[in-house]
């Protein structure tokens, strides 16, 4: 449980030459005060996301700036103007106003993780290997956490993937290094029929397809689940979403720290601490746990293609995450815990080289007798390698 719990923030103890990580956070991300004394906090750490968030506030990228706008603003207000204007913020809320509000009560009614028959294809029996996931062929399109967790798992246990990233695309260096652990790294362009093409190429032998963007962005450029069953019969296709794929927020923008904000968790903790205002889990909980279970879903659905056949569309969403853990309960005094670092962590690091230095880095937490988890290629910049997939024999 300590191991589990340490690789849930696997990017804090990371380091790379032992250096530590760098600030993680832009300097105007945060959390404000608004003008009828609610809170709101802001992700800027994509520089679109901070030029939008400083348009509709007409206010320049500083922190003082950024508040008194802010204090001319109604949080509600302001958290439905922003989301329109390409912004990722959100109004600090408690879990009952939460509850109450049209999009959870749409949620509630949802499982944890979803799995859907959604074309006829001929089973595909699973690879031979040495290890639980060797032959199989992941396309891995997903950006900061939840998503490169799920790649960087299904790594751990020997399948092929392949990290397709936009050169035209901002990316959190850290957290590509961390989570880029066993995995290949191409560039591949979208926008264009030629990287279009080239995604279909590399779909037609995979076996598994992750990705992280909004629900219509990949459908626009011809990669919605449908068709991605029709470019590749059988394929496992993994659809990560902040809010979930139903209710009024189904299309809305969000990371970990927004989400854990929106529905609660932020609430909670600073009442429990004491605390004017919002307070974090000490752990990206959302993104780490959603990641692990997109795999999870990935490695279920794979199974009943094996047996069925069929393709299917595996759905997972930061809130249903949120909601399950909320639904564990909490941990009465868990203030008093002391934090992990430290001697505490040593055990469950490894170093490793990579293509940024020597990584000291947190070892994956599964035990297996017979084929233990780790990851066999190196953390390396994005777009290192040909949008080829490797032959069966090279590891």
């Amino acid at each position: 449980m300590l191991h589990a719990a340490i690789e849930c923030r696997s990017e804090r103890y990371l380091r790379v030459d032992d250096k530590p990580p760098p600030p993680a956070w832009d300097a105007i991300a945060g959390v404000y005060k608004t003008g009828d004394g609610r809170f709101v906090r802001l992700h800027t750490n994509f520089p679109h996301h901070r030029d939008n968030v400083c348009k509709v506030l007409s206010c320049k990228p500083e922190r003082d700036d950024v508040q008194r706008a802010l204090m001319q603003w109604k949080a509600e207000t302001f958290e439905t103007a922003a989301y329109a204007g390409g912004c990722v913020v959100a109004m600090m809320r408690s879990h009952e106003e939460w509850l109450a509000t049209p999009h959870a009560q749409k949620i509630e009614k949802l499982p944890l993780l979803t799995i859907e028959k959604i074309g006829e294809a001929d089973p595909k029996p699973w690879p031979k290997g040495d290890r639980p996931l060797s032959g199989l062929r992941v396309l891995d399109l997903s950006r900061v956490i939840a998503g490169p967790v799920a790649g960087r798992t299904l790594a751990a246990h020997g399948a092929d993937v392949m990290l397709v990233a936009s050169p035209n695309l901002p990316a959190i260096p850290w957290l590509v290094i961390d989570t880029g652990r066993g995995k290949l790294s191409t560039f591949i362009d979208l926008k264009t029929e030629q990287g279009r093409e080239t995604l279909r190429h590399l779909f037609a032998s995979a076996d598994i397809f992750s990705q992280g963007y909004r629900p219509q962005s990949l459908a626009a450029l011809g990669f919605s689940p449908e068709d991605a069953a029709r470019i590749s019969p059988g394929i496992v296709y993994v659809s990560l979403s902040a809010y979930g794929h139903v209710g009024p927020w189904a299309g809305r923008r969000g990371f970990d720290s927004l989400v854990q904000t929106t529905t609660g968790f932020n609430h909670a903790e600073g009442h429990a601490a004491g605390v004017d205002g919002p307070k974090e889990l000490p752990a990206q909980m959302l993104d780490h746990a959603t990641g692990y279970l997109m795999a999870f879903g990935a490695m279920m659905a794979k199974a009943r293609q094996a047996r069925e056949g069929g393709s299917w569309h595996v759905r997972v969403s930061l809130a249903q995450t949120g909601r399950w853990l909320w639904n564990l309960g909490q941990l009465q005094g868990g203030f008093s815990t002391p934090d992990i670092k430290g001697e505490a962590v040593k055990p469950f690091v490894e170093k490793c080289a990579s293509d940024f230095g020597e990584l000291s880095a947190v070892r994956h937490s599964a035990l297996l007798s017979r084929t233990p988890a780790h990851w066999t290629r190196p953390a390396m910049p994005l777009g290192s390698h040909n949008p080829v997939w490797p032959s069966p024999e090279v590891n």
